[in-house]
């Protein structure tokens, strides 16, 4: 039989493991002082911890840049200065903002974010939706993306950026309330974004953006108070970024905004006047209360008292609603016109006329 070999060799085997562990354990010991050290002297070299919620900066860096701050001087130095807030739209310079913001002022001045300052051009003014354009001439300008004011949704996440109280590049957030608001006597065309993003003196003009930081509308308007002693909080109406498209393209080719014109002025068709009338409750439409002289309506033979239930295949349910279906169409554009007169149907054709500047 062979011999077994010698095993005296494993005691050896058991010294050097247990070098090898102690020369590591003395290495983590002095790895751990020397971090030790280093945190005392720099503790920014420690791991910070993830952020909680939600982070919209990259968002605002897309908009903020294109967001000017505007003063103004009015023609009544009594008044004092005003402030408010414009959005960049191209890169040649044409700035939108509210036209309550530039309306009447002597001076006008636009700074940028960058710090840069000029004296704009006055473009173009539409009071009927409360839109103005200025121009700007500055090199490398920054211009917003632009959005789609369709794609809203009410929940979704908004912020506005502004030049608050005179505190330019504001940033306040808020959700979509409402879209789609009108009926609020602000402006002749309504179809406001509601927010609950605070919007303040001098926001006016500024920027409602989504978190991509694309541009969906045009802060106006908050509501202040509801009644005497009552106060109202996040109820804010920015204009629609498709408004301000339609709008500043006509404003920059023919200088206003080209409207279709039928010349009546109506009201809503309540269930009292309908029982005067002698109209089926179900019946829906609006009640004319006036009738322009040699306007569209006055020449096809409408009359004050007339009740109109259709514009086309339209059916009319509100007087806003008609009055944005008829400024919709071109001047030229023949429409039939149906309604009831002393209860009687009667169906009119009538070709409309350019809107008058209010």
């Amino acid at each position: 039989m062979g011999r077994l070999p010698p095993v005296c060799n494993g005691i050896r085997g058991d010294r050097d493991v247990r070098g090898i562990v102690s020369l590591l354990l003395q290495a983590a010991v002095i790895g751990l002082a020397a971090a030790f050290i280093a945190v005392l002297v720099r503790p920014e070299l420690l791991p910070r911890p993830p952020a909680t919620g939600v982070d919209f900066s990259t968002g605002v860096a897309a908009a903020a840049p294109a967001v000017v701050s505007i003063y103004t001087t009015a023609e009544d130095t009594q008044s004092g200065a005003g402030l408010g807030s414009g959005v960049i739209l191209s890169a040649d310079g044409v700035v939108a903002t509210n036209w309550h913001v530039v309306h009447g002022a002597q001076q006008i001045r636009v700074q940028l974010a960058d710090g840069r300052s000029t004296r704009p051009r006055l473009l173009g003014m539409d009071p009927e939706t409360e839109l103005a354009l200025l121009a700007i001439d500055l090199p490398d300008l920054p211009t917003i993306p632009l959005g789609d004011s369709e794609r809203l949704r009410p929940g979704q996440v908004v912020l506005a950026i502004g030049n608050a109280f005179g505190l330019s590049q504001t940033v306040t957030q808020g959700i979509v309330s409402a879209v789609g608001r009108g009926e609020l006597g602000v402006t002749t065309f309504e179809n406001f974004i509601q927010t609950d993003a605070a919007i303040n003196v001098g926001n006016s003009g500024g920027a409602l953006i989504n978190t991509r930081g694309e541009l969906v509308g045009i802060n106006t308007a908050v509501v202040s108070a509801l009644a005497a002693g009552e106060a109202a909080e996040g109820i804010g109406f920015a204009i629609p970024v498709n408004l301000v498209r339609g709008v500043a393209e006509q404003l920059l080719e023919h200088g206003r905004v080209i409207r279709g014109w039928l010349g009546v002025e109506p009201v809503a068709l309540s269930a009292e006047r309908r029982r005067l009338l002698g109209l089926p409750e179900s019946l829906r439409g609006i009640e004319l209360i006036g009738v322009a002289p040699d306007s569209p309506a006055a020449r096809a033979g409408l009359r004050r008292g007339d009740v109109l239930t259709h514009v086309d295949d339209h059916e009319l349910l509100r007087p806003r609603q008609a009055l944005n279906l008829v400024a919709s169409l071109p001047p030229g554009e023949q429409i039939v016109v149906r309604g009831l007169r002393q209860g009687e149907a009667f169906e009119l054709r009538a070709t409309l006329a350019e809107r008058p500047a209010q």
